[in-house]
């Protein structure tokens, strides 16, 4: 009971401040008043296992405990339990689609992406283990999650420029059967409906020298958002014309809490340790998202003056998503003695569609009037995306307790990307052909097509040697060579007009590069747990080829061809230990980023691209504080302060001005406070109970860096803050917690559609509105049980 106590009572320790919490606790009596001591905390960020104070940089960790308490709903929450680390929540529509976790301010993407996926890979890798991928699986049977600030392709084979985050699951347990059921109900503001989530956990030892561990989740959350603005279609599909196909009425209606979320998750690992120095571990992950909508409401009025509500979608049709995800990966150990002998093979496939209303865009862009001008125009923007690579990774990590330490490692990756989109204009052939008869001249209402695949290879080889100069002193050099090959190709049509416009199956665009980074540590241990430190270390993010025609009808300037790679210099100081009952780490950082990665469109026919700017510059402060204040009393706190901007002017490649220098990066906080505090009450019946409450604030941000001529889509989001609270009661097996999310109902704004880009235009007969907010989730209350057995 007490096992079960203590680590359900120091779960509040990263509730919301990324300060770490228990990967091991120390078993402590309250009843017999013994004061809660500092839990050990070990993690593997280096490879190797060492206590979170000995690593030499910046890394937060949060335990699979600590998820569990806070009952965590989805990763955007995850991250904002961590000091420094932004995201864009735009709710689980399109979750998979683009990886929008922000480190160290490194980011001139605008916050409004993410409907469709983009060519430019992340600034920050997520890794599932050894596996690098970003899948926004659902937060189950975690051991922990480890969060590293700054480069790391010294140590792993995925690089990136502004860090690493791996989600580590549990392992199965040799020699033990154990499980877990659990269920939860919660209601979300605005919602007419309850929530209802199931998960189930078994582990089974098959033996002496084999384990299985499986995991099932499903989850069916109703929706908050009403989509007002309807058309009611008929069987086709089409808007219904009620006084005839030429005539300009429409008949509307309303979806009440469109925006359901149901999943399905499900994970299988089989772990074999034939003997103490081999072992091999084989993992399934499986996942399924349907989304009916958006959680994204509209700004202003309808067509007829109407404002919206607080929850409430202008859309003119509904905008629902899916996606699967799949994962295979056999990681193997062989203790050599000197060395540890790693092989990390891994698959995975993770595919996703969805349908956009593009008409309020349209309709600002002036289509409907020039070039579609028909009654209930319907502009569907159809989307898919898929990522699926194959991905090998050899390393040798020594064993040794002499004066030095080395990882050394083989990478190979194969990956394929591929984005679709298809732009329909729903019911424009059947008013065409009704209205003209000239019904050979429109071939059907789709009038853009197009078609990207991105071929990737990457060998690297990486490797870090670590010198114990003395007790005290340690220094660490870190390579990686990399070799690139990326082949790009696109198709393209606007086929909607018979033989105007031909379509575009352009030759593949074949780019290479070859590079070699480098970092470099100095550590002083002040005692045995307390460090300073200073780390350089070069961060690379790949470049490619976007594939736009050069020549005829849609040709764009042949320096929108290809996009080069961009890189960072990150320079990061020092001190991290432990004093008394509180566990410190402050840091101070700065990050040149040459040549920034843009996603973007070209400005003659709107093709997706990516584009370099010159320089950017981040620079801040770190601060993680976790202790105790009495024996039954947690506390901690984060802050984080960072000052992101452009440092030369941003210029598209056709020497258009995007961005003048010292304009602020997008998507990025100047401001950032955690605070959580949990007590455990010892009841008289031999149940305990325990309280929590945690918040966050970020200060305002950016909307999008190219502001120069794009007043349409650029904004100021105010900050805002995030409080929560729960309650959990500890029994013999069965663990009872009553939860509020967000309690102040904060809005939450992270991206914005203006009015000025996609709202409504009655005089062109669209009476909707497609602008929105991407606003966190709105207060939420529920019941969680978990059962042990």
């Amino acid at each position: 009971m007490m096992n079960r106590l203590t680590a359900v009572m120091l779960s509040g320790t990263a509730l919301l401040t990324g300060v770490s919490g228990p990967a091991q606790a120390e078993e402590n009596n309250l009843d017999e008043g013994k004061v809660v001591t500092l839990d050990e905390i070990v993690v593997t960020a280096t490879r190797r296992e060492s206590r979170i104070q000995d690593i030499p940089y910046n890394i937060s960790a949060v335990s699979g405990a600590d998820v569990e308490a806070a009952k965590m709903v989805d990763t955007a929450e995850l991250l904002r339990s961590i000091p420094g680390v932004g995201i864009v929540d735009r709710g689980p529509r399109n979750s998979g689609t683009v990886n929008s976790i922000r480190i160290r301010g490194l980011n001139v993407d605008s916050s409004i992406l993410g409907d469709s996926a983009v060519s430019a890979v992340s600034t920050v890798s997520t890794y599932i283990n050894d596996t690098p991928i970003f899948a926004n699986f659902l937060l189950k049977d975690l051991e922990r999650v480890e969060v590293l600030r700054g480069p790391q392709g010294t140590l792993y084979g995925s690089g990136a420029l502004g860090g690493t985050v791996r989600f580590i699951t549990s392992k199965p347990v040799m020699g033990e059967f154990e499980g877990r059921a659990s269920g939860a109900l919660s209601h979300v503001k605005g919602s007419d409906s309850v929530g209802v989530s199931a998960d189930l956990m078994l582990n089974v030892p098959l033996g002496d020298t084999l384990a299985l561990r499986m995991v099932g989740s499903w989850a069916d959350y109703p929706g908050i958002t009403d989509y007002v603005n309807l058309y009611k279609l008929d069987e086709d599909g089409v808007p219904v014309a009620p006084d005839g196909v030429l005539a300009d009425t429409a008949e509307y209606e309303t979806k009440k809490d469109a925006d359901t979320y149901d999943v399905w998750f499900t994970r299988a690992s089989l772990y074999w340790e034939p003997s103490e120095s081999v072992n091999v571990l084989l993992t399934y992950s499986h996942q399924e998202d349907d989304v009916g909508g958006r959680r994204q409401p509209s700004l202003g009025t309808d067509g007829w003056g109407n404002p919206y509500g607080e929850y409430e979608n202008g859309s003119i049709q509904l905008e629902p998503s899916s996606r699967n995800v799949d994962l295979v990966a056999m990681e193997a150990n062989i203790d050599l003695g000197f060395a540890t002998l790693t092989s990390s093979t891994s698959y995975y496939d993770n595919m996703g569609d969805s349908i956009s209303e593009n008409t309020g865009f349209y309709a600002q862009a002036g289509w409907l009037g020039l070039y579609y001008n028909y009654p209930r125009p319907m502009a569907q923007a159809n989307r898919t995306y898929s990522d699926d690579s194959f991905i090998q990774e050899v390393r040798l990590v020594s064993n040794t307790e002499g004066a030095v330490d080395y990882v050394v490692g083989l990478y190979y990756q194969d990956q394929e990307r591929n984005i679709t989109q298809e732009s329909v204009l729903v019911g424009f052939k059947r008013w065409w052909d009704e209205w003209t008869g000239l019904s050979a001249l429109v071939t059907g209402d789709t009038d853009f097509d197009y078609d990207y695949t991105d071929n990737f290879t990457e060998k690297a080889v990486y490797g870090e040697l670590t010198w114990h100069v003395t007790d005290q002193v340690h220094a660490t050099g870190g390579f990686r060579y990399f070799d690139n090959e990326s082949e790009a190709k696109v198709f393209m049509a606007l086929p909607l007009w018979a033989g105007l416009f031909p379509a575009l199956d352009l030759e593949p665009i074949e780019r290479s590069e070859d590079d070699i980074l480098f970092k470099g540590n100095l550590s002083y241990d002040l005692s045995e747990n307390s460090m300073i430190y200073l780390t350089v270390s070069e961060g690379y993010r790949r470049g490619g080829a976007n594939g736009v025609p050069i020549s005829g009808f849609f040709a764009e300037d042949p320096a929108f061809l290809s996009y080069a790679s961009d890189s960072v210099v990150n320079y990061e100081a020092g001190i991290k230990g432990t004093l008394s009952n509180f566990r410190y780490n402050v840091s101070l950082y700065q990050v040149d980023w040459k040549d920034p990665q843009l996603n973007t469109s070209t400005p003659n026919w709107g093709f997706f691209v990516v584009t370099n700017g010159e320089k950017a510059r981040t620079q801040g402060l770190e601060i993680e504080l976790d202790g105790n204040l009495t024996e039954a009393l947690h506390v901690n706190f984060g802050y984080a302060y960072a000052n992101a901007e452009l440092t030369e002017d941003f210029v598209s490649p056709t020497g258009t001005l995007l961005a003048p220098k010292g304009t602020m990066l997008p998507g990025v906080s100047e401001h950032m406070i955690n605070l959580a505090v949990d007590y455990t009450y010892n009841l008289d019946n031999g149940m305990d109970l325990v309280l929590r409450a945690d918040g966050y604030y970020q200060s305002k941000t950016r909307n999008i860096v190219n502001n120069v001529g794009n007043a349409r889509v650029e904004q100021d989001l105010p900050g805002f803050s995030i409080w929560n609270a729960s309650a959990t009661l500890i029994m013999d097996r069965v663990d009872v917690t009553l939860w509020m999310k967000n309690i102040f109902n904060n809005r939450g704004v992270t991206g914005v559609f203006k009015e000025e880009f996609m709202g409504t235009l009655p005089s062109a007969g669209y009476f909707g509105n497609g602008s929105k907010e991407l606003i966190s989730l709105p207060r939420t209350i529920g019941l969680s049980v978990n059962y042990s057995f």
